[in-house]
């Protein structure tokens, strides 16, 4: 046999006993009350701008699009080096290996990365490869800035590099 329960208001007395229920009136429905409205969604200020967004907004959700919109996509403009990246990748043949070697190289700076890190976590290590470092700094700076000739010999040795790279037009 199912047995149906219902609900029943709570009625407090005026006095410090506990509250009693007591049952609805017959025929009567369950109402809940509407909640107040939550302080931090109510608005307090409205500005011209709020009121374009929920217009905007609003104008998205239908399809509309006001000319006021068109305009102001039109004239945003890509930086020169968008544009120039964007002409590079359409002159490439084989997308699909640019863009292995892309995340292979990306999943190299990572192991490097955590390389690093285990080693920085060793005590002397870290020192002795600043040491190292900084000796190999001098001897680059004694063997390739010292002289003029020797200062020649580099820039030209970057420019040649960078020019295969890069590719002279």
């Amino acid at each position: 046999m199912a047995s149906t329960t219902t609900c029943t208001p709570l009625s407090l007395s005026s006095s410090s006993k506990a509250p009693r229920l007591q049952p609805p009136p017959s025929g009567a429905g369950v109402t809940v009350p509407t909640p107040p409205p939550l302080p931090h969604l109510a608005k307090t200020t409205t500005s011209n701008s709020s009121r374009n967004i929920g217009r905007n907004v609003a104008a998205m959700a239908t399809g509309e699009v006001s000319t006021a919109e068109v305009v102001n996509v039109a004239s945003i403009e890509t930086p020169e080096i968008v544009t120039k990246i964007q002409q590079a990748w359409e002159k490439v043949e084989d997308t699909y290996a640019v863009t292995s070697l892309a995340v292979a190289g990306g999943v190299g700076l990572v192991a490097c990365a955590g390389a690093i890190s285990a080693i920085d976590k060793l005590s002397f290590v870290p020192g002795l490869l600043e040491l190292v470092g900084i000796g190999y700094t001098g001897y680059f700076a004694y063997k390739n800035l010292a002289s003029k000739p020797s200062r020649d010999a580099l820039i030209q040795k970057i420019k040649n590099t960078y020019n295969d790279i890069i590719g002279s037009s």
